[in-house]
């Protein structure tokens, strides 16, 4: 006889229908919901799912536990070690094109990595692998991407004034504005209609398979993000493959995924910074991290450890992908216990991530546990895992440290709402992004402990002419200046070219000031310019 593994009753189906399904659809699958997602943080949804998934393996043992819902086999995995095995084992024999997948993303991205399988499964991930440079920590691009991302920080630092509120509806703007320039180039960067129409595209997606999908909508969207393609920015992902895309994959088919993910990157960013507006210690630490490396620089970003592991922890105890889905395309076997084809596995991140039963530090902000190891010990899984892990994570991370790390260089930041998220409290399970608030101001003191000094002000000299007073140019202005030069270059040559191209006259200045050597790239030129003016 064929062993099964242990089954959920009839009530506890019933419970894990309204403690883990039920909310996930009410805060919207593919995009949030802000009424869906308010209700499910009154109703602390994310603690009782936990708690529900306890009980589950405190009657049942480790598990696996086939728990069917609405007609679909399904089974609940409760160990790291069973999270592992089916991340490791996909595409084959747990499949990532789940039905619940293929029915949502289907609406705008019907041809996506996520949602194909076989050998264009395969094509396609070597697409977005060699165009996100999966596994690298600094894309190759990212002397490109810096700039912009911190332009936009500037922008949204002179919009907030001398003590402005950033409220979700103030930070997410700025931040696609930053991501369409990122993905599409700078021509994209003001184009709101096409991700306003991604977003009617996504909406329809929270309904999977009910609702029909609107073609000539996404007809639309393709048509206006075609436009951008077809005039590609080689500084932008889009565009360094626009026209040579590896393995004859449509870049437009795929490209949709990459917006689709930045969303969430968009909410860990404002996540990760109220979590070190509530943790003042933990902030203090990260100011004095960006006081020892070049937040200006990408390899000045890339050692931003203790801001990055920050970006890990907000999505850890917010996960951002509330399950993974994987459906088996073979029987497979567990502890002796067969599971036939064409079961759906489910990994409920938040279990895995705030278990305490597990994990001491559960419900509190530990980011030290990326740094020594033992988020991975512990089976966290942010970013999913496997071959079909995040091909973007490492993109991601960076555009998200290097954003928070060029508006923690401008601002202070102390939490307004909510009030229940202090260091002295177990961390709340669920955080509605939609309702923070937070106090900001112009960084006026940095370092820690008792020995706290003025940030160094911006340099100023007098021009002769008209003895007017002339600050230090932004990296923004340095690089826009510089915009085509041929590296390497020297320093007369990085002059001859910001003039022509009518750089202001502070921009000049500081070109001048820099040491008189060869310089590879604008990295290089961004140090540069930043030990002169500190020189002085």
């Amino acid at each position: 006889m064929t062993l099964s593994p242990p089954r959920a009753s009839r009530t506890e189906r019933a419970r894990i229908g309204a403690a883990l399904l039920l909310p996930t659809l009410l805060r919207g699958v593919v995009v949030r919901r802000p009424g869906g997602v308010a209700a499910a943080d009154a109703l602390d949804a994310d603690r009782h799912a936990v708690q529900t998934l306890r009980r589950l393996r405190a009657a049942h043992g480790p598990g696996p536990v086939r728990a069917d819902l609405f007609g679909r086999r399904a089974v609940l995995l409760l160990t790291p070690g069973q999270v592992r095995r089916v991340l490791a084992g996909s595409p084959e024999p747990f499949s990532p094109a789940s039905l619940e997948k293929r029915g949502a993303l289907g609406h705008f991205q019907p041809h996506g990595v996520l949602i194909s399988q076989g050998v264009e499964r395969q094509r396609r991930r070597e697409f977005h692998e060699a165009a996100l440079e999966t596994g690298r920590r600094v894309h190759s691009l990212a002397g490109s991407f810096l700039p912009v991302l911190r332009e936009e920080v500037e922008v949204l630092d002179r919009a907030l004034g001398a003590d402005g509120e950033l409220t979700w509806s103030r930070f997410a703007p700025s931040l696609w504005n930053a991501i369409r320039a990122v993905v599409l180039g700078g021509a994209a960067r003001d184009d709101r209609r096409l991700t306003d129409l991604l977003a009617r595209l996504r909406s329809d997606a929270n309904w999977f398979y009910l609702r029909p999908r609107r073609e000539r909508l996404r007809a639309r969207f393709d048509e206006r993000l075609r436009g951008h393609l077809d005039r590609p920015d080689p500084h932008s992902l889009a565009g360094a493959f626009a026209e040579d895309a590896p393995g004859g994959v449509d870049a437009a088919g795929q490209v949709p995924h990459w917006l689709f993910a930045f969303d969430a990157a968009v909410i860990t960013a404002f996540r990760a910074l109220a979590l070190l507006a509530a943790h003042p210690e933990q902030a203090e630490a990260v100011r004095a991290e960006l006081g020892g490396h070049n937040p200006a620089s990408a390899e000045g970003v890339a050692r931003l450890e203790r801001l990055r592991a920050t970006v890990l922890e907000a999505v850890r105890l917010w996960p951002t992908t509330p399950a993974l889905l994987r459906d088996s395309t073979a029987d497979t076997e567990w502890d002796g216990a067969v599971v036939p084809a064409g079961t759906t596995f489910v990994v409920f991140s938040a279990f895995f991530h705030r278990d305490p039963e597990r994990l001491p530090y559960a419900d509190r902000f530990a980011p030290q546990i990326w740094l020594d190891g033992t988020a991975e010990r512990d089976g966290m899984v942010p970013f999913s895992g496997g071959p079909a892990e995040c091909a973007g994570r490492e993109l991601v991370l960076f555009t998200v440290t290097a954003l928070l790390a060029a508006l923690l260089e401008r601002r202070e930041v102390r939490l307004v709402e909510p009030a229940g998220l202090r260091p002295d409290r177990p961390l709340p399970h669920s955080l509605n992004h939609f309702a923070l608030r937070l106090a900001t101001g112009p960084v006026r003191l940095h370092g820690t402990g008792g020995d706290r000094t003025p940030l160094p002000r911006q340099r100023t000299e007098t021009v002769q002419e008209g003895a007017t007073t002339m600050s230090d140019p932004t990296f923004v202005e340095v690089q826009k200046a510089l915009s085509g030069i041929d590296y390497p270059a020297d320093r007369d040559a990085l002059v001859s070219h910001a003039r022509e191209h009518g750089a202001a006259d502070r921009v000049l200045a500081a070109l001048r000031g820099v040491a008189d050597r060869r310089y590879s790239g604008p990295d290089e030129v961004s140090r540069a310019v930043s030990e002169a003016s500190g020189g002085r």
